[in-house]
């Protein structure tokens, strides 16, 4: 058993290695910090449409504070109100949620390159315009479940403070168990958001038996490294040490943390999937890595004019 978990651990890393997974995160990092204002824009005009533009705000920015700790949370709050600024008339109206709508999505185009390299698959070579427009329309589809996501995440955090308050009066002990009663339920909602991620984002074809643990493991490494990097980022003292970009730098170390986990979570599902004999494979448009490498190649020699000899002149 404990030679298996080794084992695993031992080709998790190396495939990590081998995939250049550092140099991702901080591409998805990246795009994610791109994205993030757009983003906020969205759930919260979302959000806002059921409690209201000042109460979804308050309620968002309570979330995310629970999740990425008190100062990065003040980095999006900054970013999201920065963001938020009044459009004149009917076109600039338009033009501005398909703006939001477009950098929403970057992030998640990033998230499936990133995720097909650790899978070894690829986006069929000259899809054409339909496969284009099939991405975009899928992150487009994320942006929203997102939004609809949070909202669905602010009611249930309603439900469930109200029950904890109920049982800590009502039953001894009952904040202790409700405090392990919560922990279980933070853990299977972020299990559910990874295997969603696994599943859906990537151009392949996974069981959802790989999937689920894949996702639980992930959720876990995320849960405690969460915990590590909340105690590092209040003891190290990152934000004050940059002033006033203090909450945006606190965001961006979360951010990059966030993204080497779940290339961690993907790396151990691809080498489980792998160990029990269940590769994973490409969707109906996608092949494999080492078939698009292969039309690379030959695309490029096709391009190549051949080189013809020329003629040495004879003496005679």
């Amino acid at each position: 058993m404990l030679r298996e978990l080794w084992q695993t651990a031992k080709e998790t890393i190396s495939d990590w290695v081998d995939d250049n997974a550092a140099r991702l995160a901080a591409a998805l990092a990246y795009y994610a910090l791109l994205s993030l204002a757009p983003l906020l824009v969205i759930t919260m005009a979302v959000v806002g449409w059921f409690v209201g533009e000042d109460a979804a705000r308050g309620r968002v920015a309570g979330e995310l504070g629970a999740v990425v700790g008190g100062e990065a949370a003040q980095g999006i709050q900054a970013v999201a109100e920065s963001a938020q600024s009044p459009a004149a008339g009917i076109v600039s109206t338009i033009v501005g949620v398909v703006t939001l709508f477009v950098g929403a999505s970057g992030v998640f185009g990033e998230l499936q390159s990133s995720l097909n390299t650790v899978w070894e698959v690829a986006p069929k070579p000259n899809r054409g315009l339909m496969g284009q427009l099939r991405d975009r329309f899928l992150s487009f589809t994320m942006v929203l479940g997102v939004a609809f996501l949070l909202l669905i995440s602010l009611v249930v955090s309603s439900a469930l403070s109200a029950v904890g308050s109920f049982m800590a009066g009502a039953l001894p002990g009952g904040e202790a168990v409700w405090q392990i009663i919560n922990t279980v339920l933070s853990l299977a909602i972020v299990t559910g958001l990874f295997a969603l991620i696994f599943k859906v984002i990537p151009d392949a074809k996974i069981q959802w038996r790989d999937v689920w643990l894949g996702a639980a493991v992930t959720a876990v490494l995320f849960t405690i490294g969460k915990l590590l990097l909340g105690l590092y980022l209040g003891k190290a003292a990152v934000g004050s040490s940059y002033g006033a970009a203090g909450s945006i730098i606190a965001l961006v170390v979360w951010v990059y943390y966030a993204a080497q986990i779940l290339l961690i979570g993907a790396e151990f599902t691809q080498v489980q999937a792998r160990r029990r004999g269940r590769q994973i494979e490409p969707s109906e448009n996608a092949v494999t890595a080492e078939e698009a490498r292969a039309a690379e190649k030959s695309d490029g020699k096709a391009e190549q004019k051949p080189v013809v000899p020329r003629r040495v002149p004879s003496n005679a």
